[in-house]
């Protein structure tokens, strides 16, 4: 459960500082822009919902994506975990309309922001599941 939430926390909290500090992450409201009913009206809405997808996906997506390319990350001596990590921010990049990350730099750079936070989450809360 505490990886859970720190995937979640890490999620909300990365793409806020993506959005923030890389110049090509950006973050739109649409008038439209709803989550299976609900408006989300203001940045932090999109963020929460945008959060919680992405740590669902990591939580979820990840485990499965790592097995899959087991053989490519041996070979590559891990550096091809960071491609996994860019292929799950890309497919909430796909999924939502709202946020939109440009060319392979700032998708490296978020996804690394993500991962920076989701890991000292973890150092924080205990490496334990409970």
């Amino acid at each position: 459960m505490k990886k859970l939430l720190s995937n979640i926390v890490a999620g909300f909290l990365g793409l806020w500082v993506a959005v923030l500090y890389v110049p090509s992450v950006v973050l739109k409201i649409f008038a439209d822009s709803s989550f299976f009913g609900f408006l989300l009206t203001t940045q932090w809405h999109i963020f929460l919902v945008l959060g919680i997808i992405l740590g669902l996906l990591n939580y979820f997506v990840k485990p499965i994506l790592n097995g899959i390319t087991l053989p490519l990350r041996v070979i590559t001596l891990g550096i091809f975990g960071v491609v996994v990590n860019m292929t799950i921010v890309w497919f909430l990049d796909i999924m939502f309309k709202e946020i939109t990350i440009p060319l392979w730099l700032p998708l490296l750079e978020t996804s690394l922001i993500v991962w920076v936070i989701n890991l000292l989450l973890l150092k924080i809360l205990g490496n334990r599941e409970d």
